[in-house]
Parts: C-alpha cells; structure tokens; sequence
C-alpha cells in the first residue's frame, strides 16, 4: 500500500481519499475446454491479481497509469468519450467497464484519477484482463456508494471482454475473479451460472504455478478449431440423441453412442469434453471428502487426456507435467488454461517444494533450453477494496 501511495502522489499528486482495491488471478483446478461443451469448471482465486488506487475528481476526467507500463505514462480519457481506442491499449479493459456500468444504469457522474499495479506473470493464462475488469468493477462499486449484484458485475466483465476488447471467451474467468473465495474452490456450470464452494484444505501441501514462459501463439486459432470439432461431434449425436451439449453426456452413455461421431478425430475431442465434465463432478466429491490424493489423481488423467484427446499440451507443458510426476511428495500435477503455453500447476508436499523446483526446472531447461519459473499460489478472496487493517490481499 505504501509503495502504490508513492507511485500515485509521484504521477498524480495527493493521496487524500485516495482507496485502494483489488482483484485476483484465477487457476483452474480442473474441468479444461469444458465450459464451452456445456460442462463445468472448477476455478479458484489467487494470491495475485491487480491493484488499482483511486479516487474521484471534480470534473469528468479520466486519467489512468499504470506502474507495469510506466513508459506509456498517463492515459487520459472523458466520461463522455469511453468508446474503444486501439491507441488506448490496456486502458481499454477499465474503460469498458465504465461505460458497461453507466449503459447499464449505474451512476457514475465524476471522473477519477487510477493508478493500477499487477503482480500477473504475464502471458501465463492466469487472468490478467479479468483481473482489471473486475477491480475496475469493485472500485466503481466503491467510489460510487453504488449497489452492483455480484454475479451481474462478472456479466458486465464478460461483456466488456466479447463486445468492446472483442476477446470470445467465457465467463469463468470474471466469475473466478468476481466470486473467489479464500482456501475455496468453486464448482461452476458455465451454461446456468449455478455453482457451490468447495474447500481447499492443503495442510501439508502448496499448490504450485509452473510458467512455461513460452507465449501462447496457437492458443487462439487452435482453441477455435477444437470448438467447431466438438460442436460436429455434437452435431452426429444429435442425430439419434435429444441434447444441446456434450456436457450432458454421462461417460456410460457416450461410450454406448460414440461410433454415431463420423470422424475419429472428432470422438476422441469429444471423449475428453464428457470425460473431463466426469472428473470435474468427481473432483468435488473428493474435496469434500478432503481426499487431496485422489483429487491429484484427478489432475494427473486431466492431463493426459488434454495431451492424448484434445492434443492441446505441446512439448513445453508436456516437459513439465511429465516431470513433475516423477518428483517426490507431487500428489498430481496438469495444464491449465487454453494450453500451447501458459502455466501447469501441481500440489507439492510443503517440505519438498524447494526440492521440486529444483528438479524440475534442470528437466525443462535441459529439453527446452530455457528456465520455467515457479509461483506458490494461495487461494485468495475474489475482487474487493482494501483498507489499512485488512490487507489480506498482498
């Protein structure tokens, strides 16, 4: 808090009513290309996320800096000029959420002065645009004295993301945000929006992000191909089956009718939507039953069926999992995300951490040639303000 006060009084002057607000990154636990077959997700909070310290001026001004992108220096924008600019770059996600809440109904009659800071590895998958979106939904809600439902602030986040950034994504990621709850994760129906908490009860364990730090250049044209393979595999099941998604197959019944899907490529992509939605379903069970084996174990055939089915890991993910498999006191370990790139994630026995680390990073430097880097994650609150004697955040 005291190195953001310094930033602000340094780029914008006094602090005076200056708040400050935060919104997290998102994991996924489990349940990977499942939110768009129908199926569910299993997200959680984390530790790092994006701080914005605001407060609001007299006139209609907007002016944003952010600390990550000092070179750009402020941008300055209006209350009554909010529509997307290319030349805006990252101040386009805050913008977006102004104008999504004002279209929406809600007052907000002053400008502000922002200042943002990120602790995001970036390009990791982690969240990053619906961190900024969703602080910059909390912050609004702050300033304003402004009465914002929860799960409609995730919805007007998701908006932002598809209509003004012109990202076609779904809406786990602003309600892993939005809806966090610390040392819980949350099981999630993407298509009704209903969910339920489950808790993460680590003890003796860590839950360890692993970056690939190689960019994710095929993520989007491939994520794109494997949605229109699955929605034909959905297409020759139709034929003789009454459903709208795969995520209402059980395992048992896809194997009775998966011959019906003309193309072998196109089965195996459906076998890992219905079996994927499986292990999510069970892998609440097993949380609130507090078996983290099983739960790992859960992790580890995730993995392999994104390799095998969905063929969406890619060497350097592949490289890590694979290793850190092999490392002692790993309960289990997967991508997580889009895939090509981005981070894995593993639940790692706390006095072997260091150990892991170590091990894993001599495996991948020597196969790829470069270092991965290593984050302990803490399952956080979703996006909130902080004040100086509740600063759970950091």
């Amino acid at each position: 808090m005291d190195n953001l006060k310094s930033a602000f009084q340094k780029v914008f002057g006094s602090t005076d009513l200056a708040r400050l607000f935060f919104a997290p990154g998102r994991i996924n636990l489990i349940g990977e290309h499942t939110d768009y077959n129908g199926g569910h997700v299993f997200p959680a909070a984390i530790s790092y996320g994006t701080y914005a310290l605001a407060k609001k001026r007299s006139d209609k001004q907007l002016r944003f800096y952010s600390m990550n992108f000092e070179q750009d220096g402020i941008h300055t924008s209006s209350l009554d000029d909010l529509d997307y600019k290319e030349e805006d770059g990252w101040s386009n996600f805050p913008k977006g959420m102004i104008q999504a809440l004002i279209k929406d109904g809600y007052t907000i009659d002053a400008g502000m002065d922002i200042l943002f800071y990120g602790n995001i590895p970036n390009a990791a998958g982690l969240s990053s645009s619906a961190s900024i979106e969703l602080v910059t939904g909390v912050m609004l809600e702050g300033l304003f004295e402004l009465d914002i439902d929860r799960i409609r602030m995730v919805q007007l986040g998701q908006q932002v993301e598809n209509n003004y950034i012109g990202v076609n994504s779904g809406i786990m990621d602003q309600f892993a945000v939005g809806m966090g709850r610390k040392n819980h994760a949350m099981l999630l129906d993407c298509d009704t929006l209903e969910y339920q908490y489950a808790p993460i009860v680590l003890q003796d364990h860590d839950i360890i992000i692993i970056h690939t730090n190689k960019s994710r250049t095929l993520a989007g044209s491939k994520y794109n191909e494997r949605r229109a393979q699955c929605e034909q595999a959905l297409a020759d099941l139709q034929k003789t089956l009454d459903i709208t998604s795969l995520g209402q197959l059980t395992v048992e019944k896809f194997d009775a009718h998966c011959e019906q899907i003309s193309d072998p490529i196109h089965r195996k992509r459906a076998k890992h939507a219905v079996y994927e939605n499986a292990r999510t379903l069970e892998a609440l069970e097993k949380l609130q039953q507090n078996d983290l084996v099983a739960f790992g174990q859960l992790m580890n055939a995730s993995h392999e069926s994104l390799q095998q089915d969905y063929e969406v890991t890619g060497i350097e993910l592949d490289t890590i999992v694979e290793a850190a498999w092999k490392q002692p006191g790993v309960l289990g370990a997967r991508m997580t995300g889009a895939g090509f790139g981005g981070c894995a994630i593993a639940i790692v026995e706390k006095n072997q951490v260091a150990n892991f680390e170590e091990q894993v990073n001599a495996i991948y430097r020597e196969r790829i040639g470069y270092d991965a880097t290593f984050y302990l994650a803490a399952i956080g609150d979703g996006a909130k303000e902080i004040t100086e004697d509740t600063q759970s955040a950091k």
